[in-house]
């Protein structure tokens, strides 16, 4: 009998912890690969840093063919790293994302082109072809260009949009004008492949106006009505801030840390390197990765103001971004 009542406790001992590894585990999903646009995730786990809080993180890395919204619909994670036009797309179109924290506070996105094209400032766009990436990282370039009046379809007094791989390849072979880049990525692929900054022209969108936020946090709505997983996220985003924070002082280990994870091979040094150090220039610096409802604000202003045939949102957001999370880190 007392072995009975002795077994009985013990498997009820597991099911419980189970139950509570369980509950300790978190899975992101990454809005691109493994690089150092990630570091602070990377570092966090590295670092010891999840652990300390008492997670079990799994980072998932992105690409071309995964769209982190239809990710964590599909249950395929628990919290996903996307840009606030796409999740507003994705929130008006039935998938209800919800930002929970914004460790990044600028946008690192550009239109680089062409000086030899005597493009100087935005007015010169008119009649040019412009590489564009879809997949949700369009939504910013369009309303800049609804803000500037150009129609996007090729017709005159417009813009011809080239639908832009995830590469440089459209302003090295001469098929566009100027392609999408980021500060932190694209921007130094062309240097690598022999352009001199003189040679090329820059237009930051934080310049012109069309800023949008970007590399958010997201999770589904439905989630933040559970107070453990609430508790569980604030001490997600608390341990993935050390990371960043940790990131910022030391670009060149995290750095490395990234090519540590990086299964693919595809990534060097010296451009991890120069990635982490750009990167740490978007980053928000309070510690605590807090959504400043101004800058969310300024976004969706930017994204209403974009109109045209298909516009990214078509009202205003209502529960869109929650500080539920960050407030609740202590």
């Amino acid at each position: 009998m007392m072995r009975s009542v002795l077994l009985a406790s013990a498997l009820a001992l597991g099911f419980t912890t189970t139950a509570v590894a369980q509950s300790d585990k978190v899975t992101i999903q990454l809005k691109w690969v493994t690089q150092a646009q990630f570091a602070g995730y990377y570092v966090a786990k590295d670092k010891g840093f999840y652990k300390e809080a008492g997670l079990d993180v799994t980072i998932k890395p992105g690409g071309p063919d995964i769209a982190p919204p239809q990710v964590i619909a599909g249950g395929g994670a628990d919290v996903v790293v996307d840009w606030m036009p796409s999740a507003l797309a994705a929130r008006e179109k039935g998938v209800p994302l919800v930002n929970i924290a914004q460790p990044f506070k600028k946008s690192g996105m550009m239109l680089t082109c062409r000086a030899e094209t005597g493009i100087k400032t935005p007015q010169d766009l008119k009649g040019r072809t412009l590489g564009v990436w879809f997949s949700g990282n369009e939504y910013p370039f369009l309303a800049w260009m609804a803000k500037l009046g150009y129609k996007t379809d090729g017709s005159a007094g417009g813009v011809k949009v080239l639908k832009q791989g995830f590469n440089v390849d459209p302003l090295i072979q001469k098929q566009a004008d100027c392609i999408s880049t980021m500060t932190y990525n694209e921007y130094w692929q062309v240097i690598d492949a022999g352009f001199k900054p003189e040679q090329l022209v820059v237009f930051k969108y934080e310049d012109q106006g069309v800023a949008t936020l970007e590399d958010g946090l997201y999770v589904m709505q439905d989630k933040l009505k559970d107070p453990a997983f609430v508790a569980k996220m604030a001490k997600f985003v608390a341990a993935s801030q050390k990371g960043w924070d940790y990131m910022r002082q030391n670009p060149d280990e995290a750095a490395k840390i990234v090519l540590d994870n990086d299964a693919s091979g595809a990534q060097t040094e010296k451009h991890q390197k120069r990635m982490a150090g750009e990167i740490a220039k978007l980053l928000e610096t309070s510690g605590k990765g807090k959504l400043d409802p101004a800058d969310y604000d300024r976004t969706v202003a930017t994204l209403l103001a974009s109109g045209g045939d298909a516009p990214v949102i078509t009202k205003k957001p209502d529960g869109a971004w929650s500080s539920a999370v960050t407030d609740a880190i202590k």
